[in-house]
C-alpha cells in the first residue's frame, strides 16, 4: 500500500505573535503550494531526500543559491524528528504498531522560510501518513500538538501553535490560547470559522532572500519573560485585535478588516522593530502605498492584506514584483480534514 498525504502553507490573518503567548490568533491554510509525503512499506526503515537535502552542486554559485533557498539543513531532518515523535506518541498511549517497517519521502513547492509554515507542513503530512499507515486515530489538536513537539523539542526551533493548528484542521480556524483552557486540556480553544469569499485577500512573499523566525521569537520571548510592560500590553491588543476580526469577519466590514490588520502589524513595529529587516518593512510599505492593507503572515518573509479591486490587485503585484517579492490570492482551504493528494 502506497500512502500519499500532504499539507499547506499556513496564514496568520490577525493575532500573530500572541499565539505563543496565552494570546488569540485566526489563521488558515491555502493550496496554492502543499508539502507531500509519499510512504510505502519496505523490509528497513529508509528516510529518502528530496532537492533541498542535496549534497552535491554544480559549483559554489548553485551551492550559495541553495544554501539561500533552503539554508543549511534540508527536510530529512524533519522526517526524522516526526517519526521519533510518532514513536514516542505510540510508546505513551499503549500503541504498539503492528506493520513493518516504511519507506518515506517529501516534495514541496511551499516558498521555504519565509513565514508560510512550510517545516510544519512537511511533518504534519508525514504525521498524517504514519497514523494511516499504521492504522491510529487522532484528533486535530492532538495531531498540531504533536508537530509542535517535533519542531520545538526534537529541532530546538522556536514556535507556536498556530501554525500547527491550521494545517492539521485544513479549515480557518480561531484560536484562543488562553492559559487556564491550556493548562486544562493540553491544547487551546479551536473553532472553525467561516473567511467570507467576497473579502480580497492577498499574500506576497519575497523571492530574493529567505529568513528564518528565530531572531524575533528569541527577543520577543526574552522581553515577554522578562514581563516589560509595552509587550505584555501589546499580547493583550493582538488578543482583542483577533475578538475584533471575527466580528468584523461575520458582518462583513470591510473596513474594520483592514483597520485591523494594519494595526496588527503597527503594534509589531511598536514592540519588535529591531527584528524586521529593511526588505520586510517594505513589503508592507508598498502594499499600504497601493491602498492595500498589510501585515506579516508569520514573523516576516511573507505578507497578507486584502485589495479593493482588480485595479488594485494588478498594482499590488506590478509594484512589489520590483521588489522580488510575488503576490497570489491564497485559496483558501476549507475541507475540514485530509484532502486528497497526487502520488510523488
Amino acid at each position: 500500500m502506497i500512502i500519499n498525504s500532504c499539507a499547506f502553507p499556513r496564514a496568520a490573518l490577525v493575532g500573530n505573535p500572541s499565539d505563543g503567548y496565552f494570546g488569540k490568533t485566526i489563521a488558515f491554510v491555502f493550496d496554492n503550494y502543499r508539502a507531500s509525503v509519499q510512504l510505502y512499506e519496505t523490509p528497513e526503515l529508509t528516510f529518502l531526500p528530496s532537492t533541498r537535502d542535496y549534497t552535491v552542486f554544480k559549483n559554489l554559485e548553485d551551492l550559495d543559491n541553495k544554501v539561500d533557498a533552503f539554508g543549511y539543513y534540508g527536510g530529512i531532518r524533519l522526517l526524522k524528528a516526526a517519526a521519533r515523535q510518532f514513536y514516542l506518541y505510540c510508546k505513551k498511549h499503549g500503541h504498539s504498531p503492528e506493520k513493518s517497517n516504511f519507506t518515506i519521502r517529501y516534495e514541496s513547492d511551499i516558498p521555504n522560510r519565509l513565514g508560510l509554515a512550510g517545516s510544519s507542513a512537511i511533518i504534519t503530512a508525514a504525521m498524517r501518513a504514519m497514523f494511516q499507515y499504521y492504522g491510529l486515530p487522532i484528533s486535530n489538536a492532538e495531531l498540531a500538538n504533536l508537530v509542535l513537539a517535533t519542531e520545538r523539542d526534537e529541532l530546538s526551533i522556536p514556535a507556536g501553535l498556530q501554525d500547527r493548528v491550521a494545517q492539521a484542521f485544513n479549515h480557518p480556524v480561531f484560536m484562543d490560547f488562553n492559559r487556564r483552557f491550556m493548562e486544562e486540556h493540553g491544547y487551546g480553544d479551536y473553532r472553525c470559522i467561516e473567511i467570507p469569499q467576497e473579502i480580497n485577500l492577498f499574500v506576497g512573499y519575497r523571492t530574493d532572500l529567505a529568513e528564518g523566525s528565530e531572531i524575533l521569537h528569541s527577543r520577543l520571548r526574552g522581553d515577554y519573560n522578562a514581563g516589560i510592560p509595552a509587550v505584555l500590553d501589546a499580547m493583550k491588543e493582538w488578543a482583542e485585535l483577533t475578538g475584533q476580526m471575527t466580528v468584523a469577519l461575520e458582518q462583513r466590514d470591510h473596513a474594520a478588516i483592514t483597520k485591523i490588520i494594519n494595526r496588527n502589524f503597527d503594534l509589531r513595529c511598536e514592540v519588535c522593530s529591531s527584528s524586521i529587516s529593511e526588505k520586510n518593512l517594505r513589503m508592507v510599505t508598498l502594499a499600504r502605498e497601493c491602498g492595500a492593507s498589510a501585515k506579516f503572515t508569520g514573523s516576516g518573509g511573507a505578507v497578507i492584506g486584502t485589495f479593493e479591486d482588480e485595479a488594485m490587485f494588478t498594482r499590488l503585484r506590478t509594484t512589489l514584483k520590483q521588489y522580488d517579492v510575488e503576490v497570489i490570492r491564497p485559496r483558501i482551504v476549507h475541507s475540514g480534514g485530509e484532502v486528497p493528494c497526487p502520488q510523488l
